[in-house]
């Protein structure tokens, strides 16, 4: 016997890739429901080789559903999560609302999925913002190991990361370019020119300077790998359509070289080290679109820092940065016993 599942946002990236991932690892499912707003009731997605027809949110009754996976935006998840919780359900949210509520669980699995079980203090689990998801998943294993003290990160983030419009938006801008269409900027999701262009702005600015993007990238961190780490970061967005990319420089409290960190990462879960010292020896977002792992390449010593590496890693933000650990979330109930039906 498997379980009933509902996916709100159906239509949007995430939520398609989250239809897609739960066919792909062949997740036990008895019931599927496609839910979106009512503007989009009757708009078709795909669950495998089935057709399913969205059905409005606010209309539907999710008696009986064990599982919501979330992915509709802050303000739906704010006003519908504990609403769908109450009912029975436990709730898989892919927005920033519930993340750093100490009542829910913040989850990548492959770094602590014994949390969980948390999920019964409010009936949410939060998902990670895309960029620290990848992050985490390369950290763990070192910080196991050598013990992290502090990290600078410099993202590069596709702009899928902001939504299907903001995908067309680069791909109107790049064509508008190649027939001397001047882009219009600030008009669409970006404030500048967005092709051929990077933007070092994500998410709205802070008073100290950081932008919320950043931001979340400190706090999610020290809430799911460990509070004592230091870390900063500079979210800058590239004229990229999927995979988000980091520079990650990392501290640590005991010595470890670069073949010890690589032997590492090459036993880690979810984890595919590409480090050839060679041309092309390396990943980029091209190539990580559509695959389930995080890559890590460009593994160094960073000479200006004790106990320091240098390293370059890049995953499919619509996979491991929202779909796919939503579904590993879902997994990791399931094997612990924590969802109500035996798959």
């Amino acid at each position: 016997m498997g379980y009933r599942i509902a996916v709100v946002g159906a239509t949007g990236n995430v939520g398609r890739e989250m239809l897609n991932i739960l066919e792909e690892r062949e997740f036990p499912v008895d019931e599927i429901v496609a839910l979106a707003s009512r503007r989009s009731l009757g708009t078709e997605v795909s669950f495998g080789d089935r057709t399913l027809k969205c059905k409005d949110l606010a209309q539907f009754d999710f008696t009986g559903i064990d599982i919501c996976l979330m992915s509709a935006g802050g303000e739906v998840s704010r006003e519908w999560s504990p609403k769908i919780a109450k009912q029975g359900a436990i709730v898989i949210d892919n927005s920033s609302v519930w993340r750093m509520d100490p009542d829910v669980p913040l989850v990548v699995p492959e770094v602590n999925a014994d949390a969980v079980a948390g999920y019964t203090k409010k009936g949410i689990i939060a998902n990670p913002n895309c960029s620290t998801a990848q992050l985490v998943v390369a950290l763990k294993p070192l910080h196991d190991a050598a013990t992290i003290t502090r990290v600078v990160v410099s993202t590069y983030q596709s702009v899928s990361g902001a939504g299907k419009d903001a995908m067309d938006e680069l791909w109107n801008q790049t064509k508008g370019i190649y027939v001397n269409q001047a882009p219009e900027p600030g008009v669409g999701k970006f404030p500048k020119q967005i092709a051929f262009n990077v933007i070092p702005h994500i998410d709205v600015f802070m008073e100290d300077g950081f932008t919320k993007e950043e931001w979340k990238m400190v706090a999610e961190t020290k809430k799911i790998l460990d509070p004592k780490i230091k870390l900063t970061a500079t979210a800058v967005r590239v004229p990229v359509f999927v995979g988000h990319s980091e520079a990650v420089n990392i501290e640590f409290e005991k010595p470890i070289s670069a073949e010890e960190a690589r032997d590492i990462l090459r036993e880690a879960p979810g984890i595919l080290v590409v480090d050839k010292r060679e041309p092309g020896g390396y990943v980029t977002p091209v190539e990580c679109v559509g695959d389930f792992a995080t890559f890590v390449s460009r593994i160094r010593v960073d000479p200006t820092v004790d106990n320091g590496l240098a390293m370059w890693i890049v995953s499919d933000n619509l996979r491991k940065g929202a779909a796919l650990n939503a579904v590993q979330i879902a997994e990791s109930l399931a094997n612990r016993g924590l969802l109500k039906k035996a798959a």
